[in-house]
């Protein structure tokens, strides 16, 4: 528990607050729904749901949120450009949240952000992701969209350590870092994401984390249910208890060095997020008045769950 010497950003993206110092607003958490393989879709190609279960889950979201005082983010993940403006259009009928607009394909991205900039919904919309493959042609359509909120996986291929994440945001002389590819593509809302590719880099991507905050002072966290979702041995030896403290411990354990958001995984792990993080910003906050450091927020979990 600590303050960082270098001043904090805080954005609001569809009246959602991200970063500032430990202690001040509370931690962001973002489920995945309608992610390959989730039960409620019918069709991944064509973006046929189970629509009275896709509410429950967002209206479940809610009630975790008012009850702990953690704001959410919705991360709508789909193939097809069909199947992702039908998810999307159904989640902002839904909730005011925000939501991530997540695909493998950044043609895809593309294509519902232009989607959402028609419907007036630029100000919810979260571009996920700016990486390492991103090029000419995608920063471009960007800034003709403008889209003003992105996700920034700082994932660096060639050195994937604490360094190296800093590394390819910042850049070099010989080659451009995602931060400034974000700020040519019009980008204000930079989210930084450290990257989890397995379930040991979960430590480089929370002390990447507290160097990126050190740092650059940016909104950053990380997808910790990724790196638990690739531990096949944990289910077969431990059971869906393992697996639930897994992914539990995982998320809280970022929020210790400083993470302002957490990835957790499928959306139905809220039930067990929410309140582990709340304790956790409790604790974080109730710390920080030692720096003279206070909440932002009268809904900041320190007030919310005792």
């Amino acid at each position: 528990m600590f303050k960082f010497e270098r001043e904090q950003k805080v954005f609001n993206i569809g009246g959602v607050r991200i970063g500032g110092q430990p202690g001040e607003y509370p931690t962001v958490l973002i489920g995945s729904i309608f992610y390959e393989g989730h039960k409620i879709v019918k069709d991944i190609t064509k973006g046929e749901f189970d629509k009275p279960q896709a509410q429950a889950l967002i209206e479940k979201q809610e009630e975790l949120s008012l009850k702990t005082g953690n704001p959410f983010i919705l991360d709508v993940v789909g193939t097809t450009p069909e199947a992702l403006i039908k998810y999307v259009d159904f989640v902002s009928e839904m909730t005011k949240a925000p939501f991530l607009v997540d695909s493998p394909s950044a043609g895809t991205r593309i294509q519902v952000m232009k989607h959402i900039m028609e419907l007036g919904l630029g100000d919810r919309a979260i571009y996920n992701s700016i990486d390492y493959t991103v090029n000419a042609d995608e920063i471009a359509k960007l800034k003709e969209l403008n889209v003003k909120s992105a996700v920034i996986m700082a994932y660096n291929p060639k050195y994937p350590f604490p360094k190296g994440r800093l590394d390819i945001l910042q850049g070099s002389n010989e080659q451009k870092g995602l931060l400034q590819a974000a700020k040519d593509a019009g980008i204000e809302n930079t989210l930084i994401d450290t990257a989890v590719l397995d379930a040991p880099s979960i430590g480089l991507a929370a002390y990447a984390i507290h160097s990126v905050k050190s740092e650059l002072g940016l909104p950053t966290g990380c997808g910790t249910a990724n790196g638990i979702a690739m531990w096949k041995r944990v289910k077969e030896d431990y059971g869906s208890t393992g697996v639930s403290s897994t992914i539990t411990a995982s998320a809280v354990s970022t929020l210790m060095m400083g993470a302002n958001f957490v990835l957790y995984g499928m959306v139905k792990y809220g039930e067990f997020i929410f309140p582990a993080c709340a304790l956790v910003d409790a604790m974080i906050a109730y710390n920080a008045r030692n720096f003279g450091i206070r909440p932002k927020t009268k809904d900041h979990p320190l007030y919310k769950i005792f």
